[in-house]
């Protein structure tokens, strides 16, 4: 595991299973929305985001999270390691609300300068809190569709489908000792 993308819907955890496997395997670690989202909430052209995505996947070592379909191709062709933390509603919109409200209290910097209010967090079309809404059941719908296709070959493919599952198995990864030592690390395909 050199080359890891970490996807699940909006608020499933990704950037911090991606924070930490970076941390065990001492390699970078990238959000797509840092290189996706300029100030003011644009949208970065799709040549442009391509390009940035290009520049990470291209070292040898990496951890990726996001979903943006644009740059699954690529992403999912360099890496070795695609991690799907693919949880049930209740547990993803608790999280988007927790996060959202700590975010829009806390006026935390996110990508490129902007920040999460409460009037976009719940009082816009442009809210997150919506977006997880309307967005979860077609996301693991079309997630649920690649995996079951595995659609490149050698591509490790793992599945959580409970926070506690993701923890179990992080631990173990933890306890098999320093990163080089990767042959004792259990790596199961589904864990529900």
């Amino acid at each position: 595991m050199r080359r890891i993308a970490v996807i699940g819907t909006s608020c499933s955890g990704k950037t911090t299973l991606a924070r930490q496997l970076a941390d065990h395997f001492h390699i970078p670690h990238t959000q797509l929305d840092e290189l996706y989202w300029l100030p003011n909430w644009t949208e970065r052209e799709a040549p442009d985001f391509l390009e940035k995505v290009d520049q990470v996947t291209s070292q040898e070592s990496w951890v990726i999270d996001g979903n943006y379909s644009v740059s699954r191709d690529l992403i999912w062709g360099r890496a070795d390691t695609v991690i799907w933390l693919n949880y049930e509603f209740a547990i993803v919109f608790l999280r988007a609300l927790r996060r959202t409200l700590h975010r829009a209290w806390t006026r935390e910097e996110l990508f490129s300068g902007n920040f999460e209010s409460f009037r976009l967090s719940f009082f816009s079309r442009d809210s997150i809190l919506l977006w997880v809404i309307q967005s979860w059941r077609r996301v693991r719908k079309r997630y649920r569709a690649l995996f079951d296709t595995r659609p490149f070959d050698g591509l490790q493919m793992l599945e959580f489908t409970h926070p506690i599952w993701t923890n179990q198995w992080l631990e173990a990864l933890r306890d098999s000792g320093p990163a080089d030592d990767e042959p004792g690390t259990p790596q199961p395909d589904r864990i529900s």
